[in-house]
């Protein structure tokens, strides 16, 4: 960091952090996301912010003989990732199995560091960060969406008897990659109405779609009352 920022070098390094902020949060923001465009934008002024004011401080002399503590100019950038450690915190959400917003968190502290590169002087540095986080956010997305990952949900059918459905299941679904385990049996007992709950589970790339070919299988022999996935899908 230069010892003496001039005007042009903060207006400089403020544009690159909007810069930036637009080019990582216009994803987000166009996938629906809750940390969308104005968001990243102003995470990451705060922090270029943060690191332009400690860069102006740099010059402000420290400890004297007479002073009982010292000036530590990094406890300001310091302070704003920990901020944002509890803004990302906020966007994951938690529902039984499922985790959503993991990758909406760890975009706002990229944008963080980016921010701090920028308002600290590293422009070469935090353009590359900028380069290298949207194309991550970009084209890796192709890339993740067909790794084959183990993915879960919850089926609910009408049954008779759980070792006859459990067994019937098993006959149907596993030629197919798909593995069933008997998790609960409820009885209605105004209308004798027998339903099974069973954890299914099978390994399948996000790009091959919902399981459709599950569905169409086990209707074929059962009633299938709910199908609720409870593994994340990758944004």
């Amino acid at each position: 960091m230069p010892l003496y920022p001039t005007w042009g070098d903060i207006a400089l390094r403020l544009a690159l952090t909007i810069v930036a902020g637009t080019v990582i949060g216009f994803n987000r923001g166009a996938r629906g996301h809750a940390a969308g465009l104005r968001t990243t934008i102003l995470v990451g002024l705060a922090a270029s912010a943060a690191m332009i004011q400690a860069n102006i401080l740099l010059s402000v002399g420290g400890k004297t003989a007479a002073s009982f503590g010292v000036m530590d100019l990094m406890r300001l950038p310091l302070g704003i990732l920990t901020g944002v450690g509890f803004i990302g915190g906020g966007t994951i959400l938690k529902r039984g199995d499922l985790v959503t917003g993991v990758t909406t968190a760890a975009t706002l502290w990229i944008t963080t560091v980016i921010g701090l590169c920028l308002g600290g002087g590293q422009l070469g540095l935090g353009i590359s960060i900028t380069v290298l986080s949207a194309a991550t956010l970009l084209f890796l997305r192709w890339a993740d969406r067909r790794i084959p990952r183990q993915q879960r949900a919850l089926l609910v059918v009408a049954g008779v008897s759980a070792v006859a459905t459990s067994a019937t299941l098993a006959k149907l679904i596993e030629p197919l990659g798909f593995h069933a385990q008997l998790r609960k049996q409820t009885r209605n007992d105004a209308s004798q109405a027998t339903s099974l709950c069973f954890d299914v589970v099978w390994k399948r790339a996000e790009a091959a779609g919902p399981p459709l070919d599950l569905l169409d299988a086990i209707e074929q022999t059962c009633v299938v009352e709910s199908f609720e996935l409870t593994s994340e899908a990758r944004h």
